[in-house]
C-alpha cells in the first residue's frame, strides 16, 4: 500500500515538474515572440521635435488635428461590430491565391523628363518612377501589420519582390505611423540597403529615430511643406485621418504627398476620409497625371478616416487627376466588406463618371501614358 501511495505521489509530482516546465516553455515563447513589441510601438515627441509640433496649425491641446470640415462618425442603432468581424456573411478573404507579376526592368525607352510608372506591390506600398527618380510609398514587407509577429492581420498575399530586389531608391514617403503604413522591421531593411531619406509629417521621426534611424536620414513636413530630392519636389499635403501605435492617439501628423517633377505630377491620399481639401490641393498642386487613392477598409461607423470607392473617385476629380490607381485594399483584411468589394465598386463609379482607370496585380508596372486595360483580374480568384 504505501509503495502503491508513493508511486502516486510521485507521479502527481511529476506531472508538476512538467506542466510547470510547459508553462515556463509557454511563458519563454511568449516572451521572445513580444520582444521587440515595445522597439515597434516607437517613439515619443520631446526636446526640439515637441517643440516643433507645438508650432504647427494642426496641434493644439497636445494633439494633432483633422481639417476643420471633417465629418464624424455616427452610431447605427442595433448594429454589432464584434458580431459582424465573427460571424458576418462577407467573403473577406480571396478563394484562389492572388496573381503576383515581378516588373521586368523598367523601359529605357522613354523620355527621361517624361518618365512616369507605377508599380504596386500591394497594400499601399508602391514604387513611383518618375523623371529618373524613384520614390517608394508607405513600405510594408513583414507578415503581419501589428507590433507583433505572431497576432494582428495577417498578409492575404506575398509581396511580389524582396525589399533586397528593389532598385536604388531616391526617397521613402510615409504617410502616417499606423502598422499597415509603418513597419519595424521594414525600416530596418531599408536603412541597411538602402541610402534614401524618410520623408514623414511632423513627430513620426519620433519612430525612426528610436529606430536608429540617423537624423540626417529623416525629413519632417507639416502640410504645405516642401522637400526637394533633385529636380522632384515632395509636398506633404492635408489629409483627414489619425495616428498613433499604442493608446496614444494623435501624437504625430498624418499627410496626402504630392511628387512633383520637372513635367510630371503624383498625388498619393495616404489613408483619408472623403474631404473639401482635395478641391484645393488640385487647384494648387495638380492637375496630375496619376493619382494613387485609397479605396479600401471602409465601413460606415468610421466614415471620417477611410474613404468608399465611390468617394474615390470624387476626389479624383476634385484634385484634376488623370489615371486612377487604386491602393489600399487586397493584401489585410483591415474591415468587414467582402475582399473585391472595393475594386469592383470603383470599375463601376469610374465607368459612370469616365475616369481613365488602371487596376494593376501586385508587382505590376503601369506605365501611365499607356496603362494596361481594365481586365477583371481579381473576379477570378474573389
Amino acid at each position: 500500500m504505501r509503495d502503491a501511495a508513493e508511486r502516486r505521489e510521485l507521479e502527481r509530482s511529476s506531472g508538476r515538474r512538467l506542466g510547470g516546465m510547459a508553462g515556463l516553455a509557454a511563458l519563454t515563447g511568449l516572451a521572445w515572440a513580444a520582444r521587440d513589441v515595445p522597439l515597434a510601438l516607437g517613439g515619443r515627441l520631446t526636446g526640439p521635435r515637441a517643440e516643433r509640433a507645438a508650432r504647427s496649425p494642426q496641434f493644439r491641446d497636445g494633439t494633432f488635428h483633422n481639417p476643420p470640415d471633417a465629418r464624424s462618425a455616427t452610431a447605427e442603432p442595433g448594429r454589432n461590430l464584434l458580431w459582424e468581424l465573427f460571424f458576418g456573411k462577407q467573403k473577406r478573404r480571396p478563394s484562389a491565391p492572388v496573381p503576383l507579376l515581378r516588373p521586368p526592368a523598367a523601359p529605357t525607352d522613354a523620355e527621361p523628363g517624361r518618365e512616369l510608372n507605377v508599380i504596386w506591390y500591394g497594400h499601399a506600398s508602391a514604387l513611383v518612377e518618375i523623371e529618373g527618380r524613384r520614390v517608394l510609398l508607405d513600405p510594408v514587407w513583414s507578415e503581419r501589420c501589428s507590433p507583433s509577429a505572431v497576432v494582428g492581420p495577417r498578409r492575404l498575399h506575398e509581396p511580389p519582390v524582396r525589399l533586397d530586389e528593389l532598385p536604388a531608391l531616391d526617397a521613402i514617403l510615409i504617410s502616417h505611423d499606423h502598422y499597415d503604413h509603418l513597419d519595424l522591421p521594414t525600416v530596418r531593411a531599408l536603412l541597411a540597403r538602402q541610402d534614401a531619406p524618410f520623408v514623414v509629417p511632423l513627430g513620426v521621426g519620433a519612430h525612426l529615430d528610436r529606430w536608429g534611424v540617423p537624423a540626417e536620414r529623416i525629413i519632417e513636413l507639416d502640410w504645405s511643406e516642401s522637400h526637394r530630392v533633385g529636380d522632384l519636389t515632395l509636398t506633404a499635403t492635408a489629409a483627414q485621418h489619425f495616428s498613433g501605435r499604442g493608446l496614444r492617439r494623435d501624437g504625430t501628423l498624418w499627410s496626402s504627398w504630392v511628387i512633383a517633377g520637372e513635367q510630371r505630377r503624383v498625388f498619393y491620399t495616404g489613408d483619408s476620409g472623403y474631404f473639401a481639401g482635395y478641391a484645393a490641393i488640385g487647384a494648387e498642386h495638380g492637375p496630375f497625371d496619376v493619382t494613387l487613392m485609397q479605396i479600401g477598409a471602409y465601413d460606415r461607423a468610421w466614415p471620417s478616416i477611410h474613404m468608399y470607392p465611390e468617394e474615390a473617385v470624387a476626389a479624383h476629380l476634385d484634385l484634376r487627376g488623370g489615371l486612377f490607381i487604386p491602393v489600399h485594399w487586397a493584401t489585410f483584411n483591415l474591415a468587414l466588406h467582402d475582399w473585391a468589394e472595393p475594386v469592383d465598386r470603383l470599375w463601376a463609379e469610374a465607368k459612370a463618371r469616365d475616369v481613365r482607370l488602371a487596376v494593376p496585380r501586385p508587382g505590376e508596372r503601369v506605365l501611365v501614358d499607356d496603362p494596361p486595360p481594365v481586365d477583371g483580374w481579381w473576379q477570378a480568384v474573389a
